[in-house]
């Protein structure tokens, strides 16, 4: 489906060509025990976090799959987001992912102004983004493509 090399733990067991469900979990607090696929063949992953070699892993499983796979990820909304994200770059369709997010977690913002990413504990509707310093205003809109919530300014107004 998406083309790097394949690191051997994720895809142990993982037959070329599979058709059936991924359950991709992370942290303490995914779980995928509870998700039923009914009579498709099952294949579990899990990570700690969505680090840069554990969704290298998830992609050379999504590598080995095949057209008509399905991809279940538990946790943090933070690492699910991330996973989603690659799995939309690996070609997979909205309704072929499944998220089963922890009520609780750390979000993912993105800064448009020096373009990363900061992690955000708790509620709050600021954040000081990590690249830039700039206060980001957070916004309920969520880019998938970015795995990320989009902030702004928060003060742009008053600075002009």
């Amino acid at each position: 489906m998406c083309s790097m090399s394949m690191p051997q733990a994720a895809v142990a067991g993982l037959e070329p060509g599979f058709r059936g469900v991924i359950c991709a979990s992370f942290g303490l607090t995914g779980d995928t025990a509870g998700y039923d696929p009914g009579a498709q063949p099952r294949h579990e992953l899990h990570f700690d976090a969505a680090t840069p070699a554990a969704l290298a892993g998830l992609r050379s499983a999504l590598e080995r799959s095949n057209v008509g796979v399905r991809l279940v990820l538990s946790g943090p909304p933070a690492e699910i987001r991330a996973a989603a994200a690659l799995a939309a770059d690996c070609g997979l369709l909205d309704e072929e992912v499944t998220l089963l997010e922890a009520l609780a977690g750390p979000r993912v913002i993105y800064c448009p102004h020096c373009h990363t990413t900061t992690i955000m504990q708790g509620d709050g509707a600021e954040v000081e983004c990590q690249g830039c310093a700039t206060t980001l205003a957070v916004t309920d809109h969520f880019s998938r493509r970015m795995g990320a919530y989009l902030g702004y300014s928060a003060y742009a107004e008053e600075a002009s």
